[in-house]
């Protein structure tokens, strides 16, 4: 028996090892080093452009990607609260990249992040390292290293209200008025609201200054509230040479002089973002419509230094010449952009977008950490309230069934003892009390079988008449003391089943509770992502998989408890039938032993 018991102790610590094995979160430093110990979290960054991913088969060039962060796939918690700690790390560890931040709410939990790519890759991945984590690290924010020099302006409209937006570029070509308004539901963060009377005015600068037959590119996010003919996106004129660009009813146009107008086949859908841009690479001009080509045309730009005009023309002199809707992104460059830059712009920007892919978080020591404890940080509220609902039953649960295993084991080691002081006697039911008065023990003290026999014992005694003479016992007397037994056994019953109705619960009750939990994180995940429009995968795992760990706390509950139920059952089952043998043994020992008999009484 103690044999038994040693081998279901090891296959219980044997379990328990494996449970803590797979629920344990990955806490270890991922192969390589730590860019700087000052650091203490990162997350690795996986750019994928292969057709599985963003699908980007020719080279882009050197790149400014954008990186979007929200609670799902970034711990706020851990970073400073305007994110001046973060930091961007080629994949060897080494080297920095530039980088600057749009916007960081630590409160909403949402973030837009610049990174520079310089060897953007294409129909591969990239890998580069984000580390955050650092309470006294500078800013180290730079703009104008985030884009290449061939970049003239970039306009991400995160100015206060009421302010001229700044260039993000090192030339500094800020507009000398903000737009109509703001709008924090961009593309990628605010974006500048045009009312349809409102031009904003970029100075003349050398950097944006054309020359003859020289290369352009501009390129915008655009959503159009009014459908106008001729509404201008971008303007410019330097004596009779000029350049404009913008939607006729919706019509992506370029005119100029120097070539003949292009436009697009078709008009851009109204009230929708739409990424627009055209190129002049020296020989034609070119329209592009979320990254696609859709028009061109033979023609070279004339030269233009004079200042630009945004969402409207200033020379024109009609107000129907303006723009009427928003704008975000905006963008000019002294070169031509490929196609395939212009593509990369439009996927990696867009709200849809699978070009980056986020790796788990990782700290240089502590618990807490991997694909677990992203799981963690994104329970909800109701969902701990279940999982604490679990916690408590699984604590029950284990309480009863060490309890009832300890009971039952020592039950099992009296019940052997006091047998075998039985057997000794010869089975005789008188004989063997001077035997266990011998056998002070607490492990007789434990033996279910013992209770019962001395509930039968003391009736003998009882009925004794005479000191030193054996008790006579009719067939009445023998089934009152096996009733006696009887009654004594179903009290033992009921104290080897006393709380086993917790493990029925645990069993029954844990995984409905828990998927209870799980339909409940499912609701409040998706309603959050009704509520915040954002649809892609990095939104909606994290808080699925966070639901889903109700129903697995539910099954961790109960599968532990079954077992243990079942061991405890086939344990009680056993001890009932061995003191249901004894009783039969013990009344069938009293007849034979003490009943009266009938030859005896003709004698008298």
């Amino acid at each position: 028996m103690r044999r038994i018991l040693i081998a279901n102790g090891r296959q219980a610590l044997l379990f328990c090892a494996f449970l803590l094995a797979a629920f344990v979160p990955v806490t270890s430093q991922a192969e390589g080093g730590w860019w700087q110990k000052d650091w203490s979290y990162r997350k690795q960054i996986t750019i994928d452009t292969t057709p599985k991913g963003a699908n980007v088969t020719a080279p882009a060039g050197r790149t400014a990607v954008l990186v979007r962060l929200h609670n799902g796939n970034f711990s706020f918690g851990d970073a400073r609260d305007n994110g001046s700690d973060l930091r961007f790390i080629t994949s060897d560890d080494k080297t920095p990249l530039a980088f600057h931040i749009e916007s960081f709410d630590a409160t909403t939990g949402v973030a837009t992040v610049w990174v520079d790519v310089p060897d953007f890759p294409a129909g591969a991945t990239k890998d580069i390292w984000l580390y955050y984590g650092n309470k006294n690290a500078p800013e180290a924010a730079n703009p104008a290293a985030t884009f290449d020099p061939d970049y003239a302006l970039v306009y991400h409209f995160d100015d206060a209200a009421q302010a001229a937006p700044h260039d993000k570029t090192a030339y500094a070509n800020n507009a000398q008025n903000a737009p109509t308004g703001l709008d924090a539901g961009g593309v990628i963060g605010k974006a500048a609201k045009f009312g349809g009377a409102t031009i904003m005015t970029v100075p003349a600068s050398a950097s944006l200054a054309t020359t003859a037959g020289g290369q352009f590119t501009v390129s915008a996010w655009v959503r159009s509230d009014q459908a106008r003919s001729r509404a201008v996106l971008l303007a410019r004129h330097t004596g009779k040479d000029s350049l404009v660009f913008g939607l006729d009813n919706g019509v992506p146009f370029v005119e100029g002089s120097g070539f003949t107008r292009v436009a697009a086949p078709q008009a851009v859908p109204q009230g929708r973002w739409t990424h627009v841009a055209m190129t002049a690479d020296g020989s034609k001009i070119t329209i592009y419509v979320n990254g696609q080509s859709v028009a061109s045309g033979a023609g070279t730009l004339p030269a233009l230094n004079t200042p630009l005009s945004i969402a409207g023309d200033a020379t024109a002199g009609s107000g129907n010449n303006n723009f009427a809707g928003e704008l975000d992104e905006l963008r000019i460059s002294r070169v031509a952009r490929s196609a395939t830059a212009l593509y990369v712009d439009v996927i990696g920007e867009g709200p849809d977008t699978k070009l980056i892919r986020f790796g788990v978080d990782e700290k240089q020591a502590g618990f807490g950490f991997g694909y677990f404890g992203i799981i963690v940080k994104n329970v909800t509220i109701d969902a701990w309230v279940v999982i604490g609902l679990l916690g408590i039953m699984a604590a029950l649960s284990w309480i009863v069934m060490w309890s009832k295993a300890t009971y039952a084991n020592g039950i099992d080691r009296g019940n052997d003892l006091f047998l075998e002081l039985f057997r000794r006697a010869g089975g005789d039911p008188i004989a063997v009390n001077p035997a266990l008065a011998q056998a002070r023990s607490r492990k007789l003290a434990r033996s279910s079988i013992y209770r019962v026999y001395k509930s039968g014992a003391d009736e003998i005694g009882r009925r004794t008449e005479e000191e030193h003479h054996r008790p006579v016992l009719d067939g009445a007397a023998i089934e009152v003391i096996r009733a006696l037994m009887d009654a004594t056994l179903i009290r033992e019953n009921q104290k080897l089943a006393q709380n086993m109705v917790l493990l029925t619960i645990s069993i029954s009750g844990g995984p409905f509770l828990g998927l209870l939990g799980t339909v409940v994180g499912v609701m409040i995940t998706f309603a959050a992502i009704a509520a915040s429009g954002d649809v892609n995968i990095n939104a909606i795992a994290p808080g699925i998989s966070a639901a889903l760990l109700a129903t697995v706390a539910g099954l961790a509950v109960a599968i532990p408890a079954l077992f243990g139920y079942n061991y405890l059952v086939i344990r009680n089952k056993n001890i009932t039938a061995n003191m249901n043998v004894f009783v039969d043994e013990f009344v069938t020992r009293l007849s034979e032993l003490y009943r009266e008999r009938p030859y005896a009484r003709a004698a008298e």
